[in-house]
């Protein structure tokens, strides 16, 4: 079905387009517009003369830019014939030095053949020698057009034009005038159910493709004019002709400029006297082009249209092939509300992620797709990255983690097999190994590290070869793991954050605890036991008989339990918690860090630290 409703959209949007042409640059210019119309009705000039005012200022501006244009080619076209002996000597001299053998050894070639096809003439043709007949020449000549032909020739090529510009114009104003009576009727249609958060959506989308349009236009507006004016310093000729198309072809990304280029450029290197005007229009369109995009576009809305370099690429093709010329210059607009609908509309979210800028998948959905493929050494790269901006800790929290809950859901599902799931734990082991965090001193910010320079500087300055640096007191951890297959690598993180605050922790497996060998297991003087697992589901009756049996073992420790299977937090009963032995149970690994860090009487972790290096 959704196939088929695509098939039909493209269909119409091709067959149909002298409808849907006109309304679709209805609907731009009014985005394009009401910005205007708003600050004319903060003037208090009423809704009908805001409206007049912005459309007629509009349509006057496409006049004025129409007339310049014509009068451009008018005058390009008289100029031409003066151009003529330039274009000839440049013309010859790159005959001569590119082409020129070529075309000798071909005509070379052309007379050969022509003797050989008259040496295999027919002999019945050669023996009767009568003279060939010449046609004769037969011209047709038209009357001379009449005044009224005359001037049909002249104003049918424009009829049309005119024709469309005057349905965009008056499309434009019913748009304008009842703009919240159509965002009523698109509620209605769209997002009953949830008035506001459709109320929001279409606002913010209203406003953002707004801003975007008159940004964009203002920046191509000034390319064109900047294009202008040096193409008129250089002395190409119709400079202003050359300036529009500029501003025009620039709402394609990437390949517009260097579409407008092509011609003036070489217009440049015909008419001038040597190449020294080529080079200089060539020199003035980078320059220009790379100062819209790289310093005023970033300022105004961003590096980013929105849309990925493919989407771009392939949407100017799409549209192109649709609607023409005119649908090269609006296939980024096009594409960019098609963008934007898809992240206000759930059933439209596809459009979003085949056309948007934006990460396919998460962080965390990387993270498992790189563990899943064996790929340790990007994802080191990644959580480089993502460190730079972050911590080690909260890497572990919204990466990490969750990537290894994914592996973790699949495994349970069945989808994961018996060697993906090894070369998972493989990759996740090698990428939590290559990555470390600096120790931190007592007071949970500085790095010991300095205070071991500092004391060696002083003890080096007094003559001194001993060197004491005090340390603070350590507890020990006990990290258990759960039956899960991945349980062993959380609890490897939580045991390296838990080391660089100098606690001591230790990664015990779920074997090593088990109701055979329990009685063999040595705590080494633990003092906090802490239960990890990915898929601990509820206060299930095997973690009731492990903290049982560890309270047993372990006498007067403290029992904290880390829960992370999604949705299954609400099934943990404080009270029965701490009727089975538990201290507390935490739903996130930076809870469950600083419960340690609190138990162990060191202070909390601050969100700066502990940071990463690879």
């Amino acid at each position: 079905m959704t196939l088929a409703v695509g098939v039909v959209v493209v269909a119409a949007l091709s067959l149909a387009h002298d409808i849907v042409i006109p309304i679709t640059l209805s609907i731009l210019l009014s985005f394009l517009l009401a910005p205007l119309v708003q600050r004319l009705r903060r003037l208090h000039l009423g809704l009908v003369p805001s409206v007049l005012i912005s459309v007629l200022t509009s349509l006057a501006v496409i006049v004025a830019l129409a007339g310049l244009i014509g009068t451009q080619i008018a005058s390009l076209a008289q100029n031409i014939p003066a151009y003529r002996s330039t274009v000839l000597e440049k013309v010859e001299t790159l005959e001569q030095s590119t082409v020129g053998r070529i075309g000798r050894f071909v005509g070379t070639a052309s007379n050969t053949l022509q003797r050989l096809r008259r040496f295999d003439a027919s002999p019945d043709t050669q023996a009767a020698g009568r003279p060939k007949r010449e046609p004769m020449p037969v011209e047709i000549q038209e009357p001379p057009p009449s005044p009224l032909g005359l001037l049909q020739r002249i104003v049918a090529p424009i009829l049309g034009p005119i024709e469309m510009a005057g349905i965009v114009f008056v499309i434009t104003v019913f748009i304008l005038l009842q703009r919240e009576d159509l965002r009523d009727r698109l509620i209605r249609l769209f997002g009953a159910t949830d008035l506001h958060r459709t109320i929001t959506a279409m606002d913010d989308a209203a406003a953002r493709l707004s801003r975007y349009f008159l940004a964009q236009l203002g920046v191509n507006a000034s390319v064109g004019l900047a294009i202008g004016i040096g193409l008129a310093v250089i002395g190409v000729p119709s400079p202003a002709l050359w300036g529009v198309l500029a501003a025009l072809l620039r709402f394609v990304p990437y390949i517009g400029t260097w579409i407008a280029a092509l011609l003036p450029i070489s217009l440049a290197a015909a008419v001038g006297p040597d190449w020294g005007m080529a080079v200089a229009a060539v020199a003035l369109f980078v320059v220009v082009d790379v100062t819209a995009g790289q310093l005023v576009e970033p300022l105004l809305y961003g590096r980013s249209t929105g849309l990925s370099p493919t989407a771009v690429v392939v949407s100017a093709v799409f549209w192109s092939w649709i609607w023409g010329p005119l649908g090269l210059i609006l296939s980024t607009p096009l594409t960019l509300c098609l963008v934007v609908l898809g992240r206000h509309v759930d059933r439209l979210e596809f459009l979003d992620v085949l056309l948007g800028d934006q990460p396919a998948l998460t962080p965390s959905e990387t993270f498992y797709q790189r563990m899943l493929a064996g790929d340790p050494d990007e994802a080191i790269a990644q959580a480089e990255t993502l460190i730079r901006e972050g911590s080690l800790l909260s890497y572990y929290e919204e990466v990490a983690v969750p990537g290894l809950q994914h592996a973790a859901i699949d495994v349970e599902r069945g989808v994961v097999s018996d060697l993906q799931r090894e070369r998972i734990r493989a990759a996740a082991a090698e990428l939590v190994a290559g990555l470390h965090g600096p120790e931190v001193s007592a007071d949970g910010r500085r790095n010991p590290n300095a205070q071991a320079h500092a004391a060696a500087a002083n003890a080096e300055a007094a003559g001194s070869d001993i060197v004491t640096v005090p340390r603070p007191p350590t507890q020990t951890v006990l990290c258990i793991a759960g039956r899960g297959p991945f349980d062993p690598i959380v609890n490897e993180i939580v045991a390296q954050l838990l080391q660089q605050y100098h606690v001591n922790a230790r990664v015990v497996p779920h074997e090593a605890v088990s109701r055979a060998r329990i009685t063999e297991f040595d705590p080494e003087g633990a003092t906090i036991i802490c239960l990890v697992g990915l898929q601990i589901r509820g206060v299930s009756s095997g973690l009731r008989y492990l903290v049982r049996r560890l309270r047993t073992r372990i006498t007067g420790a403290t029992v904290l339990v880390g829960i992370w299977a999604e949705g299954e937090t609400g099934n943990f009963d404080e009270d029965f918690l701490r009727s089975l032995g538990v201290d507390r149970c935490v739903e996130r690994l930076d809870s469950l860090f600083n419960a340690c860090l609190d138990a162990a009487g060191r202070p909390r972790a601050t969100p700066d630290a502990p940071r990463a290096v690879a």
